[in-house]
């Protein structure tokens, strides 16, 4: 129960962050320039995770399944992006000759909370098997959240819809975010299929996803934002490891 407890907080606050990011392009008098070194630290951090600790732990746990399974995540997300969500990034959205039909706007919607329903999914997963893993996927489903209902928010206004509507579809977000918690909450004897296959989704969103739009930025610093994603992944993990 205590456990339960835990991850269902974990996942509030993940949904949260989804609001809190679609409330920030609702109210134009917020400077949002920093939210692009989110994408780029969440992106090196979520690079990580997913390579050096998701992957590894669905192999020991899964093998030989495990990659099958890693690979069909990957390319689950890949399928609904280039099928239902073709115009989807991340960023605040300037393209208005792309999301003028708002029927796009809606299709971008719904890729989205195929993206939060998994980060619920990987969360519940992580601590499902213990919570140091829990801890460390958290985080970084945390980074990027915030872009996420950035972005949501963004496309909905630009496909004309109202202030409230966009602040609704920020909010699906966060629900989307809780009923992937809630599910593998209580599918937890599946953790060992859920884990490799969030971990195909996150490889997705950090490499496909977030990597592209931080190498639209000029210059270097956005790359060193990356790395330093790297490296605050390493100081979280050695913080869990009893690093203090």
């Amino acid at each position: 129960m205590e456990l339960t407890f835990s991850i269902f907080a974990y996942g509030l606050v993940a949904a949260l962050a989804n609001v809190f990011g679609g409330f920030l392009i609702v109210q134009r008098d917020w400077h949002r320039g920093f939210l692009k070194y989110f994408v780029a630290l969440g992106s090196g951090y979520m690079l990580a995770v997913a390579t050096l600790e998701m992957i590894p732990e669905s192999i020991s746990r899964m093998r030989p399944h495990a990659a099958l399974l890693i690979l069909g995540g990957y390319l689950l997300v890949h399928f609904f992006e280039h099928t239902i969500t073709p115009h989807f990034h991340f960023g605040e959205e300037i393209h208005s000759h792309e999301v003028m039909n708002p029927a796009v706007g809606l299709s971008s919607l719904f890729g989205l909370i195929i993206h939060t329903f998994f980060d619920g999914v990987s969360i519940a997963s992580g601590f499902l098997i213990s919570r140091p893993l829990g801890l460390l996927i958290f985080v970084a489903v945390l980074l990027h959240k915030i872009p996420e209902g950035f972005t949501v928010a963004s496309v909905m206004l630009s496909s004309g819809r109202s202030k409230r509507f966009a602040m609704i579809a920020a909010i699906s977000l966060g629900v989307s975010t809780l009923l992937g918690v809630l599910l593998m909450t209580m599918t937890r004897h599946w953790v060992n299929y859920g884990l490799p296959v969030t971990a195909g989704v996150a490889l997705y969103v950090a490499a496909s996803d977030l990597i592209p739009e931080v190498n639209k930025e000029p210059g270097f610093r956005m790359a060193l934002v990356v790395f330093a994603g790297v490296i605050f992944f390493s100081f979280t993990k050695w913080l869990l490891e009893g690093g203090l």
